[in-house]
């Protein structure tokens, strides 16, 4: 059986044909996840960071069908202007849109397969999808739960997006055996803050220790990635109260007009945006760079 190997932009594959450090980066979070042109800005801003750093960054996607390790700046403006027009990309979307020649954001989920084929090894997002409150009924669990699960991609974020469960999030990856490591922490950031009440497995403090033991852990053949909670800078973390109160005024609109699935999440970002007079997004942008700030060390100790 063939399998099919991503397209690879001229940069990244030279990154990793020469064994340069090389992080992936999704996008979803370009179309689905901030309003143009902030969304435009700040993946230019993203991949510049990790330049910066000394490495190199593949923005994926989806696009005519062909899966790609690497944008030019005209795809990323086609993804961030037209916005929610892109299918957000799951597992579960990937074949109808390889078969249809169709355009896809891709989730965290889409980004770790793709990254893991094209041989990239670390990953910066936001925040991870994971366990909707009230999942207990409706049984909304995002699939990148299950995606840390089974592919060796370690995966940096700002912990899970504080729309969520955070402590069904957690109970479900110790279930999977996800690592949950907190850089510099050791309780899981909420996204938009840096506490949750929650405890993280592990505390690390360097990048180099982070690579060591993602190391370790192909070494050892241990199937599935790994969750590295890297929380928001001191500066930009929000008021737990305001970002908690337009969470919950978020979710009690979602309920009333009945949105779920694929929608939920876009849906409750934009309301916290509206709700909390635009800080949310400057946090979420922020702690994305952060994110790629951190990706970009470890992929250089690796």
């Amino acid at each position: 059986m063939q399998t099919l190997i991503p397209d690879l932009s001229k940069e990244v594959r030279e990154a990793l044909e020469a064994g340069r450090p090389v992080v992936a980066l999704e996008s979803t979070i370009i179309s689905h996840g901030m309003p143009y042109p902030q969304n435009v800005e700040t993946a230019r801003k993203v991949e510049q960071t990790i330049r910066d750093e000394g490495a190199t960054p593949a923005t994926i996607a989806v696009l005519g069908g062909r899966m790609k390790a690497g944008l030019s700046d005209d795809e990323l403006e086609y993804l961030g202007k037209a916005g929610q027009k892109v299918t957000k990309a799951s597992r579960r979307d990937l074949p109808v849109l390889i078969a249809r020649g169709m355009d896809g954001a891709t989730t965290v989920t889409t980004t770790m397969m793709i990254a893991h084929r094209a041989g990239i090894k670390i990953f910066a997002t936001g925040g991870i999808g994971g366990v909707h409150r009230g999942a207990e009924t409706t049984m909304d669990i995002s699939a990148d739960l299950e995606e840390l699960a089974h592919t060796p991609v370690m995966v940096i974020c700002a912990g899970a997006k504080s729309i969520l469960d955070l402590g069904l999030t957690l109970e479900y990856l110790e279930t999977k055996g996800v690592p949950v490591l907190g850089y510099g922490t050791e309780e899981l950031p909420a996204f938009y803050t840096r506490k949750s009440g929650f405890a993280v497995d592990y505390r690390v403090d360097t990048p180099e220790d982070l690579a060591a033991i993602f190391r370790a852990q192909r070494e050892l053949g241990i199937e599935g990635g790994m969750l590295v909670t890297n929380p928001i800078p001191e500066e930009y973390s929000m008021n737990p109260d305001v970002i908690n109160r337009a969470i919950d005024q978020a979710v009690a609109e979602a309920n009333q007009q009945g949105i779920h699935g694929k929608a939920i999440t876009p849906f409750l970002l934009a309301r916290i945006k509206d709700l909390t007079g635009g800080d949310s997004l400057d946090s979420n942008i922020q702690l994305v760079l952060n994110n790629a700030r951190l990706a970009a060390r470890v992929a250089k100790a690796l």
